[in-house]
């Protein structure tokens, strides 16, 4: 499903298991980035016959070199088609990972990523690879990417987290600045559920790192 405008940015939607170029949340979504000036590209990463045996098995919806590889099928054809002079991609569940590997794989035609929840863990090896500028959006109910975090921090918190302008913080340091920013703002009298708005530059790994990940372990609070 192609909507928007003409001409202009494109976002081509990587949805996961149980979802389709039918669904009404992407459909939601995608009229907003239209009425915005953005034209979206929504399409099924899985045919009809794949789409039953992952219902029952659900083998295809992990299989993130296949969805990958059906995302960067449909960059290639939109930027062959459409001309479109930027390219974006919206990942959601396994989505998410398979949207990493596009830009990975597309650096030149991939603009940005932005990913609503779902598993960017699974596009492993590829992830160092993403030059794309990302955008992970976290709810704060959430439980279990937050308790993948909360993992991550407990058994490799001394591994690389974040490497942004030359400067690499690991997965100790991100929690700890994470929790101190959300301890000042509920020390400030926000409260969980409350919106919290983030500007940020390039001048620094911590702006971007402190806006990112409000959600501390000890102080939760959705963004």
């Amino acid at each position: 499903v192609l909507a928007g405008p003409a001409d202009g940015p494109l976002v081509v939607f990587a949805h996961g298991s149980g979802s389709s170029r039918h669904s009404r949340r992407n459909r939601h979504v995608a009229r907003v980035l239209n009425d915005h000036g953005l034209r979206t590209l929504l399409l099924d990463l899985l045919t009809p016959d794949e789409e039953q045996t992952d219902l029952v098995t659900a083998r295809h919806r992990f299989d993130i070199e296949l969805l990958g590889n059906r995302v960067e099928n449909a960059i290639d054809w939109a930027v062959e088609h459409l001309n479109p002079p930027d390219v974006g991609l919206f990942g959601a569940s396994t989505g998410a990972a398979a949207a990493l590997m596009a830009a990975a794989s597309r650096p030149e035609e991939v603009g940005a990523v932005v990913s609503r929840g779902g598993r960017p863990d699974l596009a492993g090896t590829t992830l160092p690879e993403v030059d794309a500028p990302t955008l992970l959006i976290v709810g704060g109910r959430d439980t279990t990417v937050l308790d993948l975090w909360d993992h991550a921090v407990r058994h490799h918190g001394d591994r690389p987290a974040v490497d942004f302008l030359g400067r690499v913080s690991t997965y100790a340091e991100v929690d700890e600045r994470s929790t101190t920013v959300a301890a000042n703002l509920r020390a400030k009298g926000l409260q969980p559920g409350d919106v919290v708005a983030d500007l940020c530059d390039r001048r620094g790994a911590d702006r971007r790192v402190d806006g990112h990940l409000v959600d501390g372990p000890a102080q939760r609070m959705a963004v």
